[in-house]
């Protein structure tokens, strides 16, 4: 009799495990379209007999049935730290490609409204007067095609100047954005524990959490480890920020002004404590824009400026302008130096038509209507190492570093969609397997309930017939 109560008692469980599959199933469909949901799995464990042998009593039984209180998420430790790698660096090389873009934008070439087309019409101009020493007109052309490409540089520059502030507008939001992340990760920390430790489901919360790492990932590049009672541990560049329920916030320092740059400034630290951190992903993506990418193309424009400056000044001091006087500088910073200048401070010293020194300075000091030295300062276009190659060497290599950005881009883009498919089929619903799966527990239902059937006709057969001799 014990025997055929304990037969009961395995089907039940079955009844109950097979049960309990199909919840799991139901949530797993449920969910199928569900960002960050990872696919669950009753696990289902067989009970055995007592193992334990007592004096008066020893169990013969091959088993209590089954267990299926366990329900696990199917996700790969591995995988995820590759996405979690992979996210990152996809976004740092994203904002390396746009703050490129942004600086192509400001250079404007090729085109008619760059700088480029600017000095063309310069030289241009020169040689125009070359051909009319002595035309007001063509002078005046000179000085306003020269204003132009000075009002260009400092056009450029601006330019420039905009996508720093906006890139350090960005990176301020992005500590925001992130400290508020950081903070619900080490909620969801909590509740997870408090979960683990009194037996309470907690996947959900799991994948939610996790979603937010993920997310951390692609904004400063943050790394995950295992903790406690299945909390996570996140990490940027070496500095723990979250540790089970305590966190530590991120805050950007350094300057706002796009001239005061430095290798380290501007920069993010840790808040409390200031320590600083070397973030990845978006984050690290745009302390590269405002520490090395923009000033690097900066310096090279203000590098362009002051070759501008010296060529020019160096050809037009070597003439003699129209009342027979030495040349002057042609350019300075606005403030009368001859050095420093930049593309922010190009000026034009220059407003007296009269005062521009077309003729060779053997001229001097009578009145001319000599042009060699317009046309000297014409052939300028052509020296192999004045402005214009200068500037054109500039933009080609401006055009190589977009290229291969944008290149890696779109290889990181490849690769992390191949790690975030792989990841997918691990941990994503897959319909198939679940109508599967849905077919294998109700077949497992009906065979229990079928065993259960079973067992009550035997007893019936037992309580109610035995003994009865005859019938």
């Amino acid at each position: 009799m014990s025997g055929t109560f304990g037969g009961l008692n395995t089907a039940t469980s079955a009844l109950w495990a097979q049960q309990r599959g199909l919840d799991v199933t139901g949530q797993n469909v449920a969910n199928v379209n569900t960002e960050g949901y990872s696919r669950q799995r009753a696990e289902l464990q067989s009970v055995g007999g007592n193992p334990v042998p007592a004096i008066w009593s020893v169990s013969k039984d091959v088993g209590q049935g089954v267990n299926a209180d366990t329900v696990i998420r199917i996700r790969d430790a591995f995988l995820e730290a590759r996405a979690q790698a992979e996210s990152g660096r996809t976004a740092s090389l994203t904002v390396h490609d746009t703050t490129l873009a942004q600086i192509e934008q400001a250079f404007r070439e090729p085109g008619e409204t760059g700088i480029q087309a600017k000095l063309t019409d310069v030289f241009k101009s020169w040689g125009d007067l070359a051909s009319n020493p002595t035309e007001d007109g063509a002078r005046t052309a000179v000085l306003q095609k020269t204003a132009t490409l000075v009002a260009e540089f400092r056009t450029t520059d601006a330019a420039l100047d905009k996508a720093w502030t906006q890139t350090r507008s960005a990176l301020d939001v992005l500590a925001d954005d992130v400290n508020t992340t950081i903070a619900q990760v080490a909620q969801l920390n909590t509740a997870i524990k408090k979960a683990t430790q009194t037996g309470l489901p907690s996947n959900e919360l799991a994948d939610q959490r996790d979603a937010l790492v993920l997310k951390l990932s692609q904004t400063i590049g943050a790394t995950s480890s295992k903790g406690d009672f299945g909390t996570v541990d996140v990490a940027v560049g070496g500095a723990t920020l979250i540790s089970g329920s305590s966190s530590t916030g991120l805050r950007v320092v350094g300057t706002s002004d796009p001239l005061a740059v430095t290798g380290t400034d501007p920069r993010l630290v840790t808040d409390p404590g200031g320590t600083t951190v070397t973030p990845g992903g978006t984050g690290g993506g745009q302390l590269t824009a405002l520490r090395e990418t923009i000033p690097g193309y900066r310096a090279r424009l203000d590098g362009v400026a002051q070759r501008l400056a010296d060529e020019f000044n160096s050809a037009h001091t070597a003439g003699v302008d129209k009342t027979g006087a030495p040349g002057g500088a042609l350019f300075d910073d606005g403030a009368g130096a001859l050095t420093g200048i930049t593309a922010k401070t190009l000026t034009l010293a220059i407003s007296d038509t009269r005062r521009l020194a077309a003729a060779d300075g053997s001229t001097a000091p009578t009145p001319t209507t000599d042009n060699r030295n317009a046309m000297a300062i014409a052939k300028l276009q052509s020296s192999p190492d004045g402005t214009a190659v200068a500037y054109r060497q500039l933009i080609v290599q401006l055009g190589v570093d977009a290229s291969v950005a944008t290149g890696n881009l779109k290889t990181q883009t490849v690769v992390a969609s191949q790690v975030e498919a792989s990841r997918e089929a691990v941990s994503g619903v897959n319909l198939d397997e679940e109508m599967t799966n849905m077919l294998r527990f109700q077949h497992g239902y009906s065979a229990a309930a079928r065993m259960i059937t079973t067992i009550d006709e035997t007893l019936d057969v037992l309580i109610n017939r035995t003994g009865r001799v005859g019938l």
